[in-house]
């Protein structure tokens, strides 16, 4: 089911200055002559859209650098000033949109830890009510699409229309070479949801160092995302706050050279046929995918109503690992990915659980 939100394209609120877009700019505003003195870099590339830095930093424990502050907003003024490039600010309630429209800032983001509670997302869009501004909404910390999608529709039904989605990676138990989990399967659910809402990237928050932000930049490009996010210190080797993560004004550039930008379809019509070829035969392989499903579930009810019928518990711990260990052992051979089958395997049998859990009169089974 598609979202109906009034949601304006991008190029209605911001003209890229190069392909792809590119959000830069230090993570915090520290001082006055190292915002200017990056902003000045960063324009220099002609590369670089629109200007960013934090002013507000929202810390997970009191005592850390919580932002310049206000004054920020003034140092943003100057390099707007001087660079002609807009600028952009994380905003986290009522009295930083007062400010931040005050200054002139030209786009508002919210960060993912306002995302997650829907009463700061509501004191933010009330503030935003009958002001026509661009809003960029970051993905909650946690996994939830539905946040995400709340935060969305309460900008659109403040009457924000120049919306954009921002994923900046997940919160995860799972040790990781990423700070915070890409989970571009959430990201995808969104653009299906909403197929008109652009999403930017934020690689820089993603990685978590500097090392891994070409690689999820690419990947983000090829997933047809509109844009990048992607912190930038003139040195960020003293920077106050996440300095592993930023690059130099010069580093990002040359990532930006690197980049491959990718259209959605091909202009050649022979590589369009070739992949309508192609997608004919996937299409016809998901149709045989299912009807096996189908029939593998029509068997599943079958031993659901004889164990019923016969008094048999269906919890048979060795009969699910011989078949996740036979199943796995052939879909290695096959060369298919080891974590994937076995999602494939417990998504499968999630489903078997919930049909013999229905034979069994809601008793506790497992296949």
């Amino acid at each position: 089911m598609k979202l109906n939100l009034n949601i304006e394209p991008l190029s209605a609120w911001l003209t890229p200055k190069h392909q792809p877009l590119v959000i830069a700019g230090p993570c915090s505003a520290e001082t006055e002559d190292q915002l200017l003195s990056t902003a000045r870099l960063l324009a220099d590339t002609g590369k670089i859209s629109v200007l960013r830095a934090g002013i507000w930093k929202p810390r997970t424990r009191p005592g850390e650098f919580e932002g310049i502050g206000s004054v920020g907003l003034e140092w943003l003024k100057k390099a707007k000033a001087e660079t002609g490039l807009p600028v952009t600010v994380e905003v986290a309630n009522a009295k930083h949109v007062e400010e931040a429209l005050a200054a002139g800032v030209d786009i508002l983001w919210v960060g993912a830890r306002s995302t997650v509670n829907p009463f700061t997302v509501q004191e933010i869009a009330d503030a935003l009510k009958g002001v026509d501004i661009p809003v960029m909404v970051k993905n909650p910390v946690n996994p939830d699409l539905q946040l995400w999608v709340g935060a969305l529709e309460r900008f659109n039904g403040a009457g924000i229309t120049k919306l954009a989605a921002i994923s900046r990676g997940f919160s995860s138990f799972e040790k990781s070479s990423f700070r915070n989990e890409p989970m571009w399967e959430i990201t995808i659910q969104l653009k299906s949801l909403i197929p008109h809402l652009p999403v930017i990237c934020d690689p820089s928050h993603i990685c978590g160092n500097r090392e891994l932000i070409p690689y999820i930049s690419q990947k983000a490009l090829d997933l047809e995302m509109n844009g990048l996010m992607i912190e930038s210190h003139i040195d960020p080797s003293v920077a106050w706050t996440d300095a592993k993560q930023q690059v130099t004004p010069a580093a990002l550039s040359d990532l930006i050279d690197h980049l491959t930008v990718r259209t959605p379809e091909a202009k050649n019509p022979a590589i369009s046929d070739k992949l309508a070829e192609l997608r004919k035969q996937i299409d016809k392989l998901d149709d045989q995918i299912i009807q096996k499903l189908a029939e593998r579930m029509k068997i599943v009810e079958k031993i659901g109503e004889y164990k019923r019928d016969n008094d048999i518990t269906i919890l048979q711990l060795n009969r699910w690992d011989e078949v996740l260990e036979k199943r796995a052992s052939f879909a290695k051979a096959l060369n298919l990915d080891e974590e994937f089958t076995t999602k494939l395997l417990e998504l499968i049998h999630g489903e078997s659980i919930k049909k013999q859990t229905a034979i069994m009169n809601d008793k506790t089974v497992v296949e």
